[in-house]
């Protein structure tokens, strides 16, 4: 089973591979999520260089189920954040 890599584990993968602090390291973390944050609650897109793109999505008002009781019910509509990997992250992952 993969391991989740977590905020604490980046954290200290960033105190270890540059020496920082680990106050130091665990407020660069905290500032570019916040960041990140920030940017997609204004409705705006996060494009990182050679990692992707993270969006907001508008979903409409739809028909769903309960799957408790299999019930029909109306979904509001919402805002999603959905990540679409760069290509160099992709050929990354697949080796090539």
């Amino acid at each position: 089973m993969p391991k989740t890599f977590t905020k604490t584990d980046l954290i200290q993968t960033i105190q270890q591979e540059n020496g920082f602090p680990r106050k130091r390291s665990s407020e660069a973390v905290e500032s570019i999520l916040s960041i990140i944050k920030e940017t997609l609650e204004s409705g705006e897109d996060v494009l990182i260089s050679g990692f992707g793109k993270f969006c907001v999505k508008e979903k409409s008002e739809r028909r769903g189920r309960n799957p408790y009781t299999g019930d029909e019910m109306l979904l509001r509509p919402r805002k999603v954040v959905t990540f679409r990997c760069s290509g160099k992250l992709r050929d990354k992952i697949n080796g090539s």
